[in-house]
């Protein structure tokens, strides 16, 4: 029996491993690699939901194979909701870790701790011809005044979590992965896999 195949819009395998483990057996997933000649999707929507959306219909079209994509990003209550959809360009195009994490900072300089309340949120979007679904996931926290940890990537380091006493990048990935705004949007649609299946 063939498996049904779906595309994950990525090229990050530790994305397809996750989106297996759940999806399971019976679903071929393929990343952008099977694809080399795929667009490159211009994530200019003004939520997650916008851009998970529109990386998964680009892709779609492009190969005629059901696709998954997600977009995430860190909100800050502080800062009005920033860095939010330009989380991984905060503080420009091809910005590292340590350069979003310092201007983070400095737009936080003189706000206390009780006050630097923020969550990570994911949309997970899945098109294709019978079906246009999105999945969210988010998880509160704070944002401390310097780093903390090794784990993890992003913001993590600055990004504690009161019921674990730690940042991201403390808590060992594995359970990261089940309190994670990526992990409670995967969960997501795991509950809704039955109804996605009949319409791939």
């Amino acid at each position: 029996m063939s498996k049904t195949q779906i595309v994950l819009a990525t090229r990050n395998k530790k994305k397809l491993k996750e989106l297996q483990e759940i999806l399971g057996e019976e679903f071929e997933i393929l990343t952008l690699d099977s694809f080399p000649n795929s667009p490159e999707v211009i994530e200019d929507g003004k939520t997650f939901a916008a851009n998970a959306l529109k990386k998964a219909t680009e892709i779609f079209q492009h190969t005629k194979i059901t696709a998954i994509a997600d977009d995430s990003g860190l909100e800050v209550d502080a800062l009005n909701g920033e860095p939010g959809v330009y989380s991984a360009r905060f503080s420009g195009e091809n910005a590292t870790d340590e350069e979003n994490n310092a201007l983070l900072l400095k737009k936080l300089e003189g706000i206390p701790e009780t006050e630097r309340t923020a969550r990570f949120r994911c949309c997970i979007a899945v098109v294709g011809e019978k079906v246009k679904e999105t999945f969210e996931g988010s998880v509160e926290g704070t944002i401390l005044l310097a780093p903390f940890g090794k784990n993890g990537f992003g913001y993590d380091p600055l990004f504690f979590v009161k019921t674990h006493t730690s940042t991201f990048a403390q808590i060992p990935p594995k359970i990261k992965n089940q309190i994670s705004h990526r992990g409670n949007a995967l969960r997501e649609l795991f509950l809704s896999l039955e109804k996605i299946k009949e319409l791939i």
